[in-house]
């Protein structure tokens, strides 16, 4: 017998260092780029106060929001599709609640209900003409955010006169469902950290004495959830085999039984059900609904997908990776403000931590197949 069949490891088999399997898991340039990141703003702007009580819910809501997009557009991307009408979607929902729950004077909860059922419907409609048709959900969705982002403006034009819709709040108060969303949790604790010294409180004015953070934000705790959700979803479960599958070849997974299209179609309803959560929180935030909110923000979720390690072919990924890719960009986008540099140089670090998350994914794919 040779050494190899004594030690029980098949020659033909080829086997992989740790480093290179450390080197493939999508995780690795989220993990890597928020470490960095946190490094350089804790010696640039550590003494600026964000990492104090409020500097640290300043950029965690921020994170939050791109995490409960990013969510459903990494699930989607590993499916192998994409949706460019997230931005509208979280517009138009946003607008839908304010025309049902203020205009109409439904009950907030069953204005939200409704816009989530029609959110998902035109999720669903988005999958249906993907799959029936063979178009690139590039294109169909291309043309979704279009004709969302129009209702969006024309709606409350032709109803209201005008483009922003306020009173939410007010139309909101003593609902449980406007609680849910525009709610906050953990207060005492808060209260407590005060009184301990542990945290700062206001000095002056109506709040004196109070917590200068008085609970964590709703948009926070559905962020959290969904990552988890996710990511058990597609790490625990058959339905995130299938989900792998679809995104990494479709035709062989149909031919294993896997029902591609109905994965896809669920991927897209999951897409615009991530974009409603966003926009009821942010309308129970600001108390009203603009015709312009949610402009740019699919491409914000498709960036903090790549970043987390997706690739833009499909079939592989991770919800945790997105979810560092997330916090990269709340905490930049604070961290910038802290540390006194110019605001519009956000944008420039988006494309340059986008082009190099893309070359290191290209990288690695090639590891995967093994093409040189």
């Amino acid at each position: 017998m040779s050494d190899a069949t004594t030690s029980g490891v098949d020659e033909r088999i080829k086997q992989q260092s740790r480093l290179r399997r450390a080197l493939i898991r999508p995780e690795l340039g989220g993990i890597c780029g928020t470490i960095i990141v946190f490094l350089l703003f804790f010696i640039f702007a550590g003494d600026s106060g964000m990492f104090n009580a409020q500097g640290v819910m300043n950029w965690s809501v921020v994170s939050a929001q791109f995490m409960i997009i990013a969510v459903g557009a990494c699930l989607l991307m590993i499916a192998g599709e994409f949706d460019l009408s997230v931005g509208s979607m979280i517009g138009f929902s946003g607008m839908m609640i304010a025309i049902f729950g203020v205009t109409l004077g439904w009950p907030i909860w069953m204005a939200i209900t409704v816009t989530f059922v029609i959110a998902l419907a035109i999720g669903w409609l988005n999958g249906i003409i993907v799959v029936r048709t063979g178009l690139p959900s590039f294109i169909v969705t291309l043309a979704f955010l279009f004709i969302l982002r129009g209702f969006t403006i024309f709606l409350p034009q032709v109803i209201e006169r005008k483009t922003i819709i306020g009173g939410i709040r007010d139309a909101s108060e003593g609902d449980w469902m406007g609680a849910l969303f525009g709610g906050k949790i953990l207060g005492g604790v808060f209260t407590w950290m005060g009184e301990a010294g542990i945290i700062a409180v206001f000095e002056r004015g109506t709040r004196a004495g109070q917590p200068v953070v008085d609970g964590v934000p709703m948009l926070i705790v559905w962020a959290l959830v969904l990552v988890i959700l996710g990511h058990i979803l597609l790490t625990r479960t058959q339905f995130g085999n299938w989900i792998f599958a679809s995104g990494g070849d479709a035709e062989a997974a149909r031919n294993s039984g896997v029902p591609v299209n109905r994965v896809k179609i669920s991927m897209f309803m999951l897409t615009a059900f991530c974009a409603t959560v966003f926009a009821t929180c942010q309308v129970m935030e600001f108390g009203s609904a603009g015709a312009d909110r949610g402009l740019l923000k699919e491409f914000e979720a498709i960036i903090a997908v790549v970043i987390g390690g997706a690739l833009l072919t499909g079939g592989y990924g991770s919800v945790i990776g997105a979810a560092l890719g997330a916090l990269i960009f709340g905490v930049v986008q604070q961290g910038l403000f802290f540390a006194g540099v110019e605001s519009s140089l956000f944008r420039v670090f988006l494309g340059v931590i986008l082009l190099g998350a893309v070359i290191l994914n290209t990288y690695i794919r090639r590891i995967i197949t093994g093409e040189r």
